[in-house]
């Protein structure tokens, strides 16, 4: 969704001739059109301009009053525009703007800020910061990954001045006034947080939700959701959300995005050069959400024509090519080829498996769990890593026992062509499965080849090679899917021209 209210909002208007309201209903299209084109569904896509909204504001702000964590104080300092907020003077230089003129910048972005004195509503944040350090040490896991629950902690030993939440209506028009009080607007950060509740049916019926929501923030942000947002809560007599999941943020070559360096990355650009699949592969990869990561084409092109086009999609068209495979079936799999074992380094030598192939099977048969706990703690770059360790090892496997080189014609020989093929194909079920949510294109167009039927597609029901353990396998004998190409087409390196101009 988008946060619609604010100072920032109401200059931008103005500098462009037109509404705020208008300039939201532009910008928010935007985004809309941007989560479209990149495969994002969402079940809601909230605006703080909307009534729902506003009604659960006043709702809100409501329940803070009635439970006296509000009073009215003159508040004076440092104020930032483009972050909506005010700055401590430790978190304030000195510098010179374009004319050269002396003037106050925040240390943290380098946006200017101004001296601001008014009269407003404040929340008694300071009464808070007992009940907030009982609340993270209670649930170590509310704050993840750890560096940033630690960052909240060190953050709650220090001072907790009590905060300003509104601005008065004469500077700031665009936003929603306080209840029974026309003279001040309800701070913008305040009105923006209230959005987890309004999407979810506050005052009536969040309850079928709340508190069991994960909120996911940039880490620019994570004071106002870790520290300010539980507080508030906890005045208007709700829980804290279950988690806040923490993502770091991309840098250009090792510099921070900044449209003045003009080395903004444009994602819309991105999607239309390395397809949906391919960026947001490589975005999920590569992003480690407690470090910055660093974004350059070259890594994007080298990761994804490696892990994507050539391991993945290489794997799946030798594995279903019609010299290997001309039945064009899901073959049969062969215990006496590959029987079970208790221990594959104690076995005796019956099959055709070697130790290392039991190995590898290992690997694959614990991906699912592996993968999902991975999701689960927002470690998704960990979880690719780990399928793309097995499609590797899936490829060593076919490459080792080189079944285009088995005699179809022996019989034993074409038992253990089919287990081959039967494993591999086994195999990609799985990371076409798991990888469904990452690269959801290429996952359907992967399992369609391997005739896995929608509803066989979920994660919760996913069991690898069946026939191993003695059970049937449902895929057995089944006629493959129809033969639509190249799985994923390795994208172009840049050019030394494109990488010039990226430079400059």
């Amino acid at each position: 969704g988008t946060d619609e209210h604010g100072l920032k909002i109401q200059q931008a208007a103005a500098a462009a001739g037109t509404s705020p309201p208008e300039l939201c209903e532009r910008v928010s299209g935007l985004f809309r059109q941007a989560l479209t084109r990149a495969a994002v569904s969402f079940t809601d896509f909230t605006r703080t301009s909307e009534p729902r909204h506003r009604r659960a504001v006043r709702r809100f702000w409501g329940a803070l009053r009635d439970g006296g964590a509000l009073y009215k104080g003159a508040y004076e300092g440092w104020y930032c525009t483009p972050e909506e907020c005010f700055l401590p003077e430790s978190q304030v230089a000195e510098r010179r703007d374009a004319e050269g003129r002396p003037c106050k910048v925040s240390l943290e972005t380098g946006h200017q800020v101004h001296w601001t004195k008014e009269e407003n509503y404040m929340f008694r944040l300071s009464a808070f910061q007992e009940p907030l350090q009982k609340w993270l040490r209670d649930n170590p896991r509310a704050v993840s990954p750890d560096p940033f629950y630690q960052r909240v902690l060190r953050w709650l030993e220090e001072d907790l001045p009590d905060l300003s939440v509104s601005r008065e209506r004469s500077r700031l028009q665009w936003g929603i006034p306080v209840p029974s009080d026309s003279t001040q607007t309800i701070y913008v950060w305040v009105d923006a947080l209230v959005n987890y509740l309004s999407v979810v049916g506050y005052p009536e019926t969040h309850g079928e939700w709340w508190p069991a929501v994960h909120h996911v923030v940039g880490k620019d942000i994570l004071k106002f959701h870790a520290v300010y947002w539980p507080a508030l809560l906890m005045a208007a007599g709700l829980p804290p959300p279950e988690r806040i999941l923490v993502h770091s943020h991309w840098t250009v070559r090792g510099q921070k995005m900044s449209k003045s360096l003009g080395n903004v990355v444009d994602p819309s650009a991105c999607v239309g050069r390395f397809t949906v699949d391919g960026f947001r592969y490589f975005l999920l990869r590569q992003g480690v959400p407690e470090r910055d990561c660093d974004y350059y084409e070259e890594k994007v092109v080298k990761v994804v024509n490696s892990e994507l086009a050539d391991a993945l999609g290489g794997l799946l068209s030798r594995s279903t090519a019609l010299s290997i495979n001309p039945s064009n079936t899901y073959p049969c799999f062969s215990e006496a080829c590959f029987p079970k074992v208790l221990d594959y380094r104690e076995r005796k030598g019956t099959g055709r498996a070697s130790a290392e192939d039991y190995e590898f099977v290992a690997s694959v048969a614990s991906l699912p769990l592996q993968v999902a706990g991975y999701f689960e703690d927002f470690q998704i770059y960990k979880a690719l890593e780990c399928i793309a360790l097995c499609v590797r090892q899936t490829n060593s496997f076919f490459q080792r026992h080189r079944p285009w080189k088995l005699d179809r014609k022996d019989p034993a020989e074409q038992l253990w062509l089919d287990t081959i093929i039967h494993v591999t194909l086994e195999c990609l079920r799985v990371y076409g499965t798991l990888l469904q949510p990452v690269i959801p294109h290429t996952a359907e167009k992967l399992l369609s080849r391997l005739a896995v039927e929608p509803e066989e597609r979920g994660l919760s029901s996913l069991t690898f090679l069946p026939r191993y353990n003695g059970k049937p396998c449902p895929f057995e004998g089944r006629q493959l899917g129809p033969d639509t190409g190249v799985l994923f087409h390795r994208l172009e390196k840049p050019t030394e021209h494109q990488a010039e101009a990226k430079k400059l």
